[in-house]
């Protein structure tokens, strides 16, 4: 972009990553500009080096292996009627109806996008690159709803640096650019971040470097180093999520491995060769929850019903502050139980031995302890009652004599997973899932809720498709994988050279190798993120919460300082923030936080703008057009 152009003296709002949340305040910008902004001139400048509506982590350049753990029907990017939200709904398809406008010629795709939506079922999982399309459908539809004189810029580079005062413009400097962009305001959507190494890691690396070994931080899976991780050797896996999966799938059938099924419907893997053996283990020990696999069979339950506003308000009304474990997490523990319970008494009446109305009642008036004896009442089956910490932590105290033992009680873990996910008769789980992201959505006003919750959010709610643990057994059988067992340390053996691995589970057995892979997200942190401008901020005075989140106004984004004041001009959502939510996306009609973070977030900005920017005459709507096509050719 030219320095006449960066001097330009029209409003600029700078957005710092070009993802999904930015596309979704771009959209709600759209939304909210007729009441708020009217016709005025505005520069959106859009700042990533990744492609914008996917970004980084959903950009189309990866393996066309790795899905989505969402199905269709589930992922929207468009705001509905049970936002609750100041600014208007501007409906949208959801990527199942959206694939349905593909399919009917409604909606123009290239012809790989094409074919892979008329290959999609409707109870499969699809793969990132067709929710990549998708993404990258609804960031342009957001752009052209815009109104006619905001114009749209897109920096393929990376800011790594921001400053200005509270009372004035602010410089956003891009990577191999000598001149800023000035703005009114800055909005970080930055996502999911690198982060520099903790101490640990760092002498896991220096350990690896001494003595040959591979060793692989945390970071995005499809962007790990595999090569690394030879044929036939042992691998060392830390975590059991969805990094795990990936990686899972990019050593075995990236590798040119296939599956077959059998009549049984049970799978067999074929390797090429050219795997390793990934010994994986984690404080559980057992993978994630799978996804739930049958259809909707009774009404949602009723929530929230122990964890709303107005239990929100209570506590962060309190002159003491309060602690989420002992204030919080009961509720959360309430909530979830009576989703479940509501479930079973409506959908399963005969399983039960109490009128519904008699067990809320007393439900309700109970604590923790009267609660469990109410359920053992009420409830027969053990199986349909609801025991959080069992479920939390499903290999507790258990001991096994050697690992082959392990496997076979591994196998069985994840089979009755599987069948239990997969029956309606145990809708239940699905009540306790639709409480999960009701909580969720309460939670964002509480701030920086700790290392628990999202944790265990993550394990029953975020888990991996069905069909994946399918293969995950398969690769079981044929020894490809190898369960560790809970409570999984790894040590740097300076006799060996090499790593070793023991667990809880199976006392004194140990694991040897010369690969270790950490499987799974760096923790979101301002302190140690390599996001260079992410770190400057926070050293020029933005506040971080104990945990190390980014801290900001619930309220609309801003970020906050050291003494709780927010900056009127920056704002930030997402991972690397308190007021992180489930995701960008999410499933439709669940009043999504983040589609309210983002509403909140583009009002209180355009409102700043109208308020402080008086903004110049407004130019023609042509112009926009030429702007992309200067910015584009000068950013080349």
């Amino acid at each position: 972009m030219s320095a006449a152009r960066r001097r330009t003296g029209r409003p600029a709002v700078v957005i710092v990553g070009a993802g999904p949340r930015a596309t979704g305040i771009v959209e709600r910008i759209a939304a909210n500009a007729p009441e708020l902004y009217g016709d005025a001139p505005l520069d959106l400048h859009l700042v990533d080096p990744y492609p914008p509506g996917g970004g980084r982590i959903w950009r189309r350049d990866q393996s066309p292996l790795l899905w989505m753990n969402s199905l269709p029907d589930d992922s929207t990017l468009f705001t509905d009627d049970t936002v609750e939200m100041a600014g208007p709904v501007r409906p949208g398809p959801s990527l199942a109806r959206w694939c349905a406008a593909v399919r009917s010629g409604g909606i123009r795709v290239t012809p790989d996008v094409a074919a892979a939506v008329a290959a999609l079922g409707p109870r499969d999982f699809p793969g990132r690159r067709l929710q990549s399309a998708y993404l990258t459908w609804a960031y342009e539809r957001a752009v052209a709803a815009l109104p006619p004189h905001v114009a749209v810029h897109e920096h393929r580079r990376r800011a790594v640096r921001l400053a200005g005062p509270a009372d004035g413009r602010q410089q956003v400097w891009l990577e191999g650019c000598p001149a800023p962009l000035t703005a009114d305001a800055v909005v970080l959507a930055l996502g999911h971040l690198d982060a520099e190494p903790d101490a640990e890691q760092r002498e896991l690396t220096d350990f690896a470097a001494r003595h040959g070994l591979t060793y692989l931080p945390p970071g995005f899976t499809a962007d790990a180093a595999l090569d690394g991780l030879r044929p036939g050797e042992p691998v060392l896996v830390r975590g059991f999520g969805l990094a795990f999966v990936d990686l899972m799938v990019l050593v075995t059938e990236g590798r040119g491995g296939r599956y077959t099924e059998g009549s049984d419907g049970r799978l067999t893997y074929h390797p090429s060769g050219r795997e390793p053996v990934l010994h994986v283990g984690s404080r559980r020990g057992v993978p994630y929850r799978s996804k739930i696999g049958y259809e909707p069979d009774a009404p949602r339950p009723p929530l929230p019903r122990f964890l709303g506003p107005a239990e929100v308000d209570a506590v962060l009304a309190r002159p003491g502050g309060f602690s989420f474990d002992a204030d919080i997490r009961p509720l959360i523990e309430a909530e979830l139980g009576f989703a479940h319970y509501h479930r079973l008494f409506t959908a399963h009446p005969e399983r039960t031995r109490l009128p519904w109305s008699a067990f809320e009642r007393r439900y309700a008036a109970g604590d923790a302890a009267a609660r469990r004896a109410l359920a053992e009442e009420a409830v027969p089956d053990p199986a349909d009652r609801l025991d959080l910490t069992a479920l939390d932590h499903p290999l507790a105290g258990l001991r096994l004599p050697d690992t082959d033992t392990l496997q076979d009680t591994l196998r069985a873990h994840i089979e009755a997973d599987l069948t239990r996910r997969h029956d309606p008769a145990y809708s239940p789980d699905q009540a306790v899932f639709l409480a999960l992201l009701s909580v969720y959505g309460q939670l964002v006003r509480i701030g920086d809720r700790g290392p628990w919750w999202h944790g265990f959010f993550s394990y029953l709610a975020s888990g991996p498709p069905g069909p994946r643990l399918r293969q995950l057994l398969a690769l079981s059988r044929a020894g490809l994988v190898r369960f560790l067992g809970a409570g999984t340390t790894v040590t740097a053996d300076p006799a060996t050279g090499r790593f070793t691995a023991r667990s809880a589970t199976v006392p004194g057995a140990a694991t040897d190798a010369r690969a270790l892979v950490e499987a799974r997200l760096p923790e979101p942190t301002v302190v140690r993120s390599a996001d260079a401008l992410l770190r400057a901020l926070h050293a020029d005075g933005a506040a971080a919460t104990p945990t190390g989140l980014l801290a900001v106004d619930p309220a609309d984004g801003r970020v906050l300082d050291r003494a709780g004041r927010p900056h009127p001009r920056r704002f930030a959502l997402g991972p690397h923030t308190d007021a992180r939510s489930g995701g960008a996306f999410t499933r439709p009609r669940t009043n999504a936080p983040a589609f309210r973070q983002n509403d909140a977030s583009a009002r209180a900005l355009l409102t700043f703008l109208t308020e402080r920017a008086a903004p110049p005459a407004a130019r023609p709507r042509t112009a926009r057009t030429a702007t992309r096509e200067d910015r584009r050719a000068a950013d080349r």
